[in-house]
């Protein structure tokens, strides 16, 4: 066993990398994901999967990385990808709120195959998730480290990259598309009306000769802006630039409406006797 540190609580983990491939962990699974998680998500939903082509030569282990903005993110691409890889597939999971009480943690570990990341330090991930690769365990990760309030991405840290390099595995690039407004950050359930969601899969990526994590982590970011824009154009919805446009907006707007008030307030003061 071992420990986290987080929000001034131990957090415990199970360190026995066969539990993330054994066969009753496995069975055990597949009724969660497949006969529970994946019908209610997709009756909640309108499901659109893109770029299966791209796995047909893929064999775990890998690495998937997408874009992060909702909770339905992790049950969408296991719920997309095809049983041979979505099997064993782990899910790097926050520390500090998925594995802080005994519950959510036994509940996350069913369903995503989940282990505990530590946001605050990368030690105990890279350790972790370095030995399940190394098992043949395929990894889903979210390198943004957090979900997005807004929609847009943020910039991806080079974990996942060092990674791939280091246990010389693919990376899975996947665009989630729709998923932001179908389940926002504060929102417990999608809205009525089935919202269309998209998830998109790109080619595996792995870095070229003398390319380093920052380098390789920057490639595989614009590939997954670029699969999340080209199908956000061909359905009508929001691209990337639409978001990060929308953000500096409202910032600018609030900006200007607490300069406007400062400036109500400097007017308001009394007139000091010279």
């Amino acid at each position: 066993m071992w420990r986290i540190r987080s929000s001034g609580r131990d957090v415990v983990a199970d360190d026995n990398p066969n539990r993330y491939s054994s066969a009753p962990g496995a069975a055990g699974r597949f009724v969660a994901q497949q006969l529970v998680l994946k019908p209610y998500v997709w009756s909640a939903l309108h499901v659109h999967e893109h770029g299966r082509r791209n796995l047909d030569g893929l064999k775990p282990p890998f690495i998937a990385v997408a874009n992060h903005s909702s909770h339905l993110d992790a049950p969408l691409i296991m719920g997309s990808l095809p049983r041979r890889l979505s099997r064993n597939l782990a899910a790097g999971a926050a520390a500090d709120y998925f594995f802080d009480k005994w519950y959510t943690a036994a509940a996350t570990r069913l369903f995503f195959n989940a282990f505990p990341v530590d946001r605050k330090g990368l030690r105990n991930r890279k350790g972790m998730a370095g030995v399940l690769l190394g098992e043949g365990v395929p990894l889903l990760l979210f390198p943004e480290g957090t979900r997005s309030r807004t929609g847009a991405m943020k910039n991806f840290t080079p974990g996942h990259a060092a990674l791939s390099i280091s246990r010389n595995v693919p990376i899975l690039p996947i665009a989630l598309v729709g998923a932001f407004a179908a389940m926002p950050y504060g929102a417990t359930r999608p809205p009525s009306g089935r919202p269309h969601v998209h998830v998109v899969f790109g080619r595996p990526l792995k870095a070229a000769p003398g390319e380093i994590a920052h380098q390789f982590s920057e490639r595989v970011y614009r590939y997954v802006v670029e699969l999340h824009d080209s199908t956000a154009r061909a359905y009508g919805m929001p691209t990337q630039a639409d978001f990060h446009r929308a953000v500096a907006l409202r910032k600018a707007a609030t900006e200007q409406a607490q300069l406007a008030q400062a400036e109500a307030a400097k007017d308001a003061e009394p007139p000091t006797d010279s």
